[in-house]
């Protein structure tokens, strides 16, 4: 059986997102797996050459999908754009919250 999902504001995921899920991965208890990891990026992210564009799931400690978020991965090792994965959907309590509304 699928999760269900609750469409929520950018804004609204963003703040679920820094609130419940950076805490814990800055602390190191949260795995991160790259999902897609494509070459190089597009010119129109702004980003410098060779760049990864990548897909990141971030795990629980009991290897539980939470979160999903794209980030650009520089050479250098460090997150291009805002310095932070861009989170797409965030689970909570068996609910998947996306950013995007259903079509119509």
């Amino acid at each position: 059986m699928s999760e269900p999902v609750k469409y929520v504001s950018q804004r609204e995921l963003s703040d679920m997102f820094n609130v419940l899920i950076v805490p814990d991965l800055l602390a190191g208890h949260l795995r991160v797996v790259t999902v897609v990891d494509k070459h190089p990026t597009t010119n129109r992210a702004n980003e410098p050459f060779c760049t990864r564009s990548q897909f990141i799931e971030i795990l629980s400690s009991s290897g539980e999908r939470i979160a999903g978020a794209h980030q650009y991965l520089r050479t250098d090792g460090t997150l291009g754009a805002s310095g932070r994965p861009d989170p797409k959907i965030v689970v909570v309590e068996g609910v998947i919250h996306r950013a995007l509304e259903p079509a119509k």
